[in-house]
C-alpha cells in the first residue's frame, strides 16, 4: 500500500479519487487487500470492527500524505519492543497499520517521524529500562519538535504508570493499553487532530478484533494469538491486572489466519497465548488446545508448530499424545516450575507440588524421550530460604532441564506477593541465584550435547551476525546451530549435521 513518490513533486502517482468505497459493505476477511486510498473517509467512521480501524488508516493516510508533500520526503517509523512474544506479535500489528498508513520502517530511533515503545511489566526493571528509553527519546524531540512518540503496552495499565507520565514526560503524544491494541489507527488520528498528548486505557475487555494489518519480522514463520489473558492470579505476576481475564479466539479464525500464513510463505507458526493449555474453556463450544493442534496439523503447507506457554496444572494427558504422536509439532516444551519448593509454590499460588511438577515433567521426558523441556525459575521469592532454593536445585537435577530462565523476584505493586513479610536480602539472593544458574548451565550443557555426531532439520532463520558466510538455523528442539551457507537458505527446512557442541548451541553442515 505504500506511495510511490515522483521525486521532483512529491505528488503519489496513483488518484486516490478515481473512486470511493464505503467500508459498510467490505467483509471484514476482504479488508486486507483493500486500496485504503479508495476508501470513502466522508460520512462517520462505521461501528463495525475492524471496518472501523480500516477507515481511521485510510484517515491518517491521507494526513501522512499531506505531512510527507510539505516535508518533501516520506515519513518514517521505529517501533520499539520489551518482553514476550505476545508483545513482538502485538508490535508486528502495530508496524502492520503504520506501514498502511504510510510510514516507513526505519531503524534509526533518533530520526524517525513516529517513536512507539511496546512496553512490558513483569519485572520492575523492565519499567526502569522504558523511562530510560523516553529520556533519550526527549532528546530526539528536542532536535525534531515534529516527532510524534507513543507508549502502549502492559506497562500502561498501571495507574502510577500513567500518572508518571503525565507529570513528567509531557511530551509523549500517545498512550494506550493491552486491551484496545486493536484501536490503534483511531488513536493515531485522534493523536494527530488533538496536539496535545492522549491517553485512552481500559480497565478490562472482552473483545477481540482480528484482521488488521500486519508487518511480519520474518516472511516463513510467524506468531498466532489464539488467547489472551489469564485466570491464573500468581500472587507475584501482575500480568492478569494488566491483560485482563482469559479470552480465547474461535478456532476457525485461528486455523484460517494459519492457512493465510501457509499460503504467504510462513512454515512454522507459534501458538501464542498466557496459559495456552486452557484455551477453549471460555469458547460457546469448547475446545482443547490438544485438539486446536490436531486441526493445525492439517493444514497441508505448513511444517512446524510451536506454542508457549504451557501451565503445569493444565498440561493434559491428551496434549502429551498429541505431541508424541505429531510430525509437526516440534520438539520443546516450555514449562515453568518458578520453584522446587511445594511451600513457596503453595505462597506463589502455583496450585501443583514439587512432586507434581517432576512427575509430570518425567513422564514427559519417558513419552517423548527426545523433547527440550525449558522452564523459569524465580530466586528470592519473600520467604524463601536456604533449603527452598535448594528443593529448587534437586528439581533441576532430576529434571534434567535443556535451558532454564532464571529471574531474581521483582516485587511488583499490586501483587500480592509486594505485600508479604519476609523479602529475602539482596546479598541471599544473588549468592542463591549464581549458584542455581551454574547448575542450570551445567545442566543445560549435558542435554543439548547429547545430539552430537546427529542429523537434524533446521529452519535457516538469518545469516549470522559475526560470520556472513555462516546461516543460523533453529533445530525443532528450539537448540541453535550455525553452518555454511548464504540468504538464499533462509526459510528453508535443511537436513543438518551437528558436529560441535558449544555448550548452547551447535556448529555444523548441511547433510547430502
Amino acid at each position: 500500500m505504500r506511495d510511490e513518490y515522483d521525486i521532483e513533486n512529491l505528488n503519489p502517482r496513483k488518484d486516490p479519487l478515481n473512486s470511493k468505497v464505503d467500508l459498510r459493505n467490505i467483509k471484514a476477511d476482504e479488508l486486507k487487500a483493500m486500496d485504503l486510498d479508495a476508501v470513502d473517509t466522508s460520512p462517520e467512521a462505521p461501528d463495525s470492527e475492524p471496518q472501523r480501524q480500516y477507515y481511521f488508516m485510510a484517515k491518517c493516510r491521507q494526513h501522512v500524505r499531506k505531512e510527507a508533500l510539505r516535508l518533501g520526503r516520506p515519513l518514517t517509523c521505529a517501533t520499539v519492543t520489551f518482553g514476550c512474544q505476545m508483545n513482538a506479535r502485538d508490535s508486528e500489528k502495530l508496524a502492520g497499520i503504520l506501514e498502511a498508513v504510510g510510514y516507513e520502517p526505519t531503524e534509526e530511533e533518533a530520526a524517525a517521524d513516529f517513536l512507539i515503545f511496546n512496553t512490558c511489566t513483569v519485572r520492575d526493571n523492565a519499567n526502569q529500562r522504558v523511562y530510560g528509553r523516553l529520556g533519550e527519546a526527549n532528546g530526539y524531540k528536542r532536535h525534531n519538535p515534529g516527532m510524534k512518540i507513543a507508549l502502549c503496552g502492559c506497562m500502561m495499565q498501571e495507574e502510577a504508570v500513567i500518572q508518571r507520565l503525565r507529570k513528567s514526560y509531557p511530551f509523549v503524544d500517545l498512550i494506550f493499553g493491552t486491551h484496545n491494541l486493536y484501536k490503534f489507527a483511531e488513536l493515531l488520528y485522534t493523536s494527530y487532530e488533538a496536539g496535545r498528548m492522549v491517553i485512552d486505557i481500559w480497565k478490562d475487555t472482552d473483545r477481540i478484533v482480528e484482521d488488521l494489518p500486519v508487518q511480519r519480522k520474518y516472511p516463513f514463520k510467524s506468531g498466532v494469538n489464539i488467547m489472551f489473558g489469564c485466570n491464573n492470579f500468581c500472587s507475584y505476576c501482575i500480568v492478569p491486572y494488566v491483560r485482563g481475564r482469559e479470552r480465547s479466539r474461535r478456532p476457525e479464525e485461528i486455523l484460517g489466519e494459519i492457512r493465510r500464513l501457509v499460503a504467504d510463505g510462513v512454515v512454522e507458526i507459534m501458538l501464542l497465548g498466557q496459559n495456552v493449555n486452557s484455551y477453549g474453556r471460555n469458547l460457546e463450544e469448547p475446545m482443547t488446545f490438544a485438539g486446536l493442534l490436531q486441526e493445525a496439523e492439517k493444514i497441508e503447507g505448513l511444517q512446524r508448530i510451536r506454542f508457549m506457554t504451557s501451565h503445569p496444572k493444565d498440561l493434559s494427558d491428551e496434549l502429551i499424545e498429541v505431541m508424541k504422536h505429531s510430525a509437526k509439532i516440534c520438539r520443546h516444551l516450555h514449562l515453568p516450575l518458578q520453584s522446587g519448593s511445594t511451600r513457596i509454590l503453595e505462597q506463589m499460588n502455583r496450585r501443583y507440588t514439587r512432586e507434581q511438577y517432576e512427575e509430570l515433567a518425567l513422564r514427559i521426558r519417558r513419552e517423548i524421550p527426545d523433547i527440550a523441556i525449558t522452564t523459569d525459575i524465580i530466586v528470592g521469592f519473600p520467604g524463601e530460604t536456604k533449603e527452598d532454593l535448594e528443593e529448587t536445585m534437586e528439581v533441576v537435577r532430576r529434571v534434567k532441564f535443556d535451558n532454564a530462565f532464571t529471574f531474581i523476584y521483582s516485587k511488583r505493586t499490586g501483587t500480592p506477593a509486594a505485600a508479604m513479610e519476609n523479602q529475602v536480602p539482596p546479598e541471599q539472593v544473588r549468592q542463591g541465584f549464581d549458584r542455581l544458574l551454574r547448575l542450570v548451565q551445567d545442566t543445560a550443557r549435558e542435554q543439548v550435547a547429547r545430539y552430537q555426531g546427529s542429523v537434524m532439520d533446521a529452519l535457516i532463520e538469518e545469516v549470522n551476525g559475526n560470520d556472513p558466510a555462516m546461516v543460523t538455523g533453529r533445530l525443532s528442539n528450539n537448540t541453535i546451530v550455525h553452518v555454511p551457507g548464504d540468504a538464499s537458505m533462509i526459510g528453508k527446512l535443511l537436513p543438518v549435521s551437528l558436529d560441535e557442541c558449544h555448550g548452547f548451541y551447535y556448529i555444523g553442515h548441511i547433510a547430502e
